[in-house]
């Protein structure tokens, strides 16, 4: 945001990325209702983490629709657009994860 605006009950202006932490009760959720809002809204990047199954996926907003620009799960250490200069070591997202069973 190029200014905070204090005492406004919501914002006007589209974020640059939207990180969504999916789970079994909201994921249907997550990846219809709301990327079609974000599609809307003309939200550049999305990502989807399951941290059950220990994925991230990156979409990429364009006119023909979202666009998968990379898959990646458990230990990978990857460059994830839109922050790509920077390596992010994926473990660090589901060191407390506790799965269930």
């Amino acid at each position: 945001m190029p200014e905070l605006v204090a005492d406004v009950p919501y914002f006007t202006l589209s974020p640059d990325w939207v990180a969504e932490v999916v789970s079994p009760s909201t994921e249907k959720y997550d990846r219809t209702d709301k990327l079609r809002i974000y599609a809307r809204e003309r939200v550049p990047w999305v990502w989807l983490i399951d941290p059950l199954q220990r994925t991230l996926e990156v979409l990429a907003w364009s006119d023909a629709g979202w666009i998968i620009r990379g898959a990646y799960r458990d230990d990978a250490r990857a460059h994830l657009e839109p922050f790509d200069a920077i390596e992010l070591d994926l473990s660090v997202l589901w060191a407390d994860v506790v799965l269930p069973g």
